[in-house]
């Protein structure tokens, strides 16, 4: 494997030519460097006018390694070939260097270069790059690469320590200028014409000449877009240029401290995406997100931020903000709000889970609309960082405030108020909703969230937290803080991350939450109009689907389950009229296949998680030889909700059928009724049923709340024990 090293670009302070005095103490060794013990020069060249000087050394390293890995490969010292090439007259130091210990087993190459400021001429720019390739080393292959990382990187940020010693020591001893060669040699030195008036330093475009200085570039650079988007558009090469590489500076300034390998892979996926995405890039501190999502492995955290790009384009995300509004149902029942600010800083979201209907909300909106509503509150929060940022960058107006040690902010904190959470909130739906919701921000919306404070915890929360912390990334559970009864009111509890002033009221605090009170979603709200959709379909497939059902025309759904002792688990919620539900099994497939599903049918991909959804029981089929009566509950009515499961004794087909209950005729008088016949004849009587259902496995069904921990969907019932001898329970 190739590792590969790019540095932001480092700039200081002083002409070139004082930096270069600078950089020759550094020879024959330097105290600085103590693996830097010597060098030989091996050729030294000067053009006639003196205008180019190349030197070649042989470098002697004593690499900190482990003694006994040097008795082993026979070497005390590893010795490198170094060329440096300086151009006094353009004002440029080129250095290369190669390894010769070893060289047919590792390869190891690196290029820096000193340059002038293509803004400030007398400042000077330092870039630098290397690779470095194992093939073979006795097995001790990754070995060899932990240690010459390790001594690479620990070197790095010497080098600049180490020349601004070195300008100290000049300046202290009473230079305070060196003459550029042109001013030595005015007889020889001609400026070039205008058209070779390029800047030197690579990474910097000609549009950049007259601007403004680095600081203003950076500045620009890093606030070009104050709506905080996901990603900043290409007019950023008019001005602070979107390919421009990134200068210490900037780093450590917008993004914090980063250690050296840690900003080369942040520049070269920088790079990657300024050559392989025309158009749109994301910001830095995006980037920067997704890197430290996957440990600045570069190739995972590629291929996340590719992936999240893509999912951002197709649904629209970046315009969001501007298009969705929120159903007037999540403005009366969704309890959450941004809150001020943290301790740092940062946006603060308060959730109270515990007062919320959560099965209300998702049977009136779908999941859908809660994860549009979630992916919204998420693009708050990235553009609230964004203001928080430009607020750090701004002197301080409030003593609450503690500056961080960066001046950006990329994350926010929530407080999650668990107080009323209760066993309906583990209705298996609404548990499989948020794990998908959960997936989504974990691959969309990397290192967001900063901490997450989770108070007033009951004796429920421990099987939710079973649940869902395995499909949490590890870092991300790891800022989690939980607070059980009224911990989070003494000492390490909320006042160490909040300030008291920000504390809501309904935690013991002064500070109002302007959120609404929660509640149950009334029924009459089940209108399914997340049905029709709205040209944003985030998800593939919906929880919940509907039926309707008249007289003589039930709706029916066949499941097809493999082996015995499979659990069928339903729910459903009658919409209108009055149902009968029924299961039946028969040992072959009935009923006509709809057309246009014959060829998923047939390549074993049925419809609806391995469903057909239509009237299977023809008329002419007969009860006890076609199929058989499992089960037939009793008459539900409208607006009730019910839950049930059915242990499969036998494999087969099984069919779940919902059926119009009509009132029994008038048994007094054989004759109907002329106003009966009329209504009949206006009025056809249609149920509608909003259902859900799935096949688990034996394994993945306890009988329990424990079934939960398949992590699929089902539903509350699976609470319930299942001891009739037909292997069945239904709730209501």
């Amino acid at each position: 494997m190739v590792q590969k090293y790019q540095s932001p670009v480092r700039i200081y302070k002083h002409p070139f030519e004082m930096v270069m005095a600078a950089y020759q103490k550094r020879f024959p060794t330097c105290k600085m460097i103590p693996v830097f013990v010597g060098c030989d020069i091996l050729s030294d060249e000067k053009s006639e006018d003196e205008s180019k000087h190349t030197v070649e050394r042989r470098c002697k390293l004593n690499v900190d390694a482990p003694r006994l890995l040097k008795r082993m490969v026979g070497v005390d010292y590893v010795y490198f070939v170094q060329k440096n090439a300086i151009d006094w007259r353009e004002r440029k130091l080129r250095i290369t260097a190669y390894n010769e210990t070893f060289s047919s087993r590792v390869i190891i190459k690196e290029t820096c270069q000193y340059t002038v400021h293509p803004e400030n001429p007398n400042w000077t720019c330092f870039e630098q790059t290397a690779e470095m390739e194992i093939r073979s080393f006795w097995g001790f292959e990754s070995s060899v690469e932990k240690i010459a990382m390790k001594q690479y990187t620990s070197n790095i940020k010497k080098g600049k320590e180490i020349i601004e010693f070195y300008l100290n020591e000049i300046i202290t001893s009473g230079t305070t200028h060196i003459p550029t060669w042109a001013e030595k040699n005015p007889h020889l030195a001609r400026l070039p014409p205008p058209e070779e008036q390029t800047p030197q330093c690579t990474g910097f475009t000609k549009s950049e000449q007259g601007a403004q200085l680095s600081a203003n570039n950076l500045s620009r650079t890093s606030s070009s877009s104050g709506d905080a988007e996901f990603t900043v558009c290409s007019e950023r090469t008019a001005g602070g240029a979107a390919d421009d590489k990134l200068e210490e500076e900037y780093i450590e300034r917008k993004l914090g401290i980063l250690r050296p390998l840690e900003e080369s892979k942040l520049i070269q996926l920088r790079n990657w995406l300024s050559d392989t995405h025309n158009g749109k890039l994301p910001r830095d501190e995006h980037i920067l997100r997704f890197l430290r999502a996957r440990d600045f492995h570069m190739e995972k955290a590629r291929e996340l931020l590719c992936q999240c790009l893509s999912w951002r384009k197709l649904h629209q995300v970046d315009r969001l903000l501007e298009t969705w509004n929120p159903p007037s149902i999540f403005k009366d029942y969704y309890c959450g709000c941004w809150h001020h600010h943290d301790n740092e800083g940062r946006p603060l979201y308060i959730l109270r889970i515990g007062q919320m209907d959560t099965k209300g909300l998702l049977k009136a909106l779908g999941q859908d609309q809660i994860l549009k509503q979630v992916l919204y509150i998420m693009e708050q929060g990235l553009q609230k960082c964004q203001e928080a940022s430009d607020t750090l960058n701004k002197p301080m107006r409030t003593h609450s405030l503690r500056r961080s040690s960066t001046c950006n902010i990329s994350s926010w904190s929530c407080i999650v108020d668990l107080e009323g959470l209760n066993m309906r909130h583990l209705w298996r739906p609404a548990v499989q909703a948020l794990l998908r919701i959960i997936e989504v921000i974990e691959n969309n919306y990397p290192e967001t969230m900063a901490r997450l404070l989770i108070v007033r915890a009951p004796r429920v929360f421990p099987v939710i937290w079973t649940l869902i912390s395995p499909f949490i990334d590890e870092k991300t559970r790891s800022k989690f803080m939980m607070y059980s009864g009224t911990d989070y009111l003494g000492p390490g509890g909320l006042v160490d991350y909040v300030p008291k002033e920000f504390i809501p009221d309904f935690l013991g605090g002064p500070c109002e939450c302007n959120m609404s009170e929660g509640g149950p979603v009334p029924k009459s709200l089940y209108r399914a109009e997340w049905e029709k959709g709205d040209g944003m379909q985030l998800w593939e497939e919906s929880i919940y689907k509907t039926g309707s059902c008249m007289k003589g025309s039930p709706h029916e759904v066949m499941l097809e389950v493999p082996t015995k002792d499979c659990v069928i688990t339903w729910d459903f919620d009658i919409m209108k009229c009055d149902v009968v539900f029924s299961l039946y099994h028969s040992k072959k497939r009935l009923g006509p296949i709809i057309e246009g599903e014959t060829q998923s049918i047939l390549a074993g991909n049925l419809s609806n998680n391995g469903a057909i959804s239509t009237q299977i029981i023809s008329k002419n089929m007969t009860l006890g030889r076609d199929y058989s009566l499992v089960e037939q509950s009793p008459v539900f009515r409208e607006g009730e909700s019910i839950q049930g499961s059915h242990i499969a004794r036998a494999p087969g087909f099984y069919i779940l059928q919902w059926k119009l209950h009509t009132a029994p005729s008038n048994p007094t008088s054989t004759l109907p009724v002329v106003t009966d016949v009329l209504y009949q004849v206006t009025h056809t009587p249609k149920a509608k049923v909003l259902y859900y259902h799935e096949v688990l496995d034996s394994e993945d069904f306890k009988g329990s709340m424990s079934s939960l921990e398949s992590c699929q969907s089902a539903f509350s019932s699976l609470s319930l024990a299942t001891q009739s001898s037909a292997g069945s329970s239904i709730s209501r």
